[in-house]
């Protein structure tokens, strides 16, 4: 659920972003939303900690007032801009395939998210595979992580700067909405299936993957949301892996 906090609050980090340097390249993007990702996750820690909140208390008190913020930055900063609450929630993957990159040359490369993605892929598998111990210790054992010497506040807060890369960088083809549903039904069907986490990490991809596939066709078939045919997919089969649970038991 922090991940879907993030994935709403960075908003304003987007668009104090696009204040600063007047432009809307992904990078900056990142940037912005990645230092507000963090910050993000410090106050609900924070508030949690020293304010004794509950978790959920903390998160929810947190990404509301934040994303309020960005709302209202985008209505009277940046209305002129290509940044605005339906492309920040809904996206639009059928624009994928005709927003080029280009080189320096004025050639295209290919579609810019799918450039930009591919490289917080492969970021991503990069820093789980080598650092997949220090995750996974830091993750279910903090305080067995501290006394050997392992900051597990640290690794936190590297992971959800991760999560926020994940979430600025899908915002513009997929927005925030899909993005919350792939960070928690995915994994959450896994969950039900496996308590191996290398195997739940793997289903979980999986997951994703056919939601989208399935999706896309869905609203193909059905000439609608692509985004909203994805989730729709996704909480299909979530719901088919409780069932298969519970007929097990």
């Amino acid at each position: 659920m922090i991940g879907d906090a993030i994935s709403h609050s960075v908003l304003p980090g987007i668009v104090i972003a696009f204040l600063l340097v007047g432009s809307l390249e992904s990078a900056w993007m990142i940037i912005g939303a990645g230092l507000l990702g963090v910050l993000t996750t410090f106050l609900i820690e924070f508030f949690h900690q020293k304010g004794k909140l509950q978790t959920d208390a903390s998160i929810g008190v947190t990404f509301t007032w934040l994303f309020a913020l960005g709302v209202i930055l985008v209505t009277y900063y940046a209305g002129n801009a290509h940044i605005d609450q339906d492309c920040i929630l809904h996206g639009e993957i059928a624009y994928v395939p005709i927003d080029l990159m280009y080189d320096d040359a004025g050639n295209a490369i290919g579609p810019k998210a799918v450039i930009v993605l591919s490289v917080v892929l492969v970021v991503i598998l990069l820093f789980i595979g080598i650092f997949y111990k220090e995750l996974f210790i830091t993750t279910f054992d903090p305080d067995f992580a501290n006394a050997i010497g392992i900051s597990s506040s640290k690794w936190h807060y590297l992971l959800m700067g991760l999560v926020s890369l994940t979430t600025v960088a899908s915002f513009e083809s997929v927005g925030a909405i899909l993005v919350v549903a792939l960070l928690i039904a995915p994994a959450s069907a896994a969950y039900l299936i496996t308590q191996d986490l290398k195997w739940m990490l793997l289903l979980s991809s999986f997951f994703g993957i056919v939601s989208s596939i399935l999706g896309y066709w869905l609203s193909y078939l059905l000439d609608g949301s692509i985004a909203g045919a994805m989730v729709t997919i996704s909480g299909v089969i979530f719901g088919i892996c409780y069932l298969v649970t519970v007929l097990k038991k």
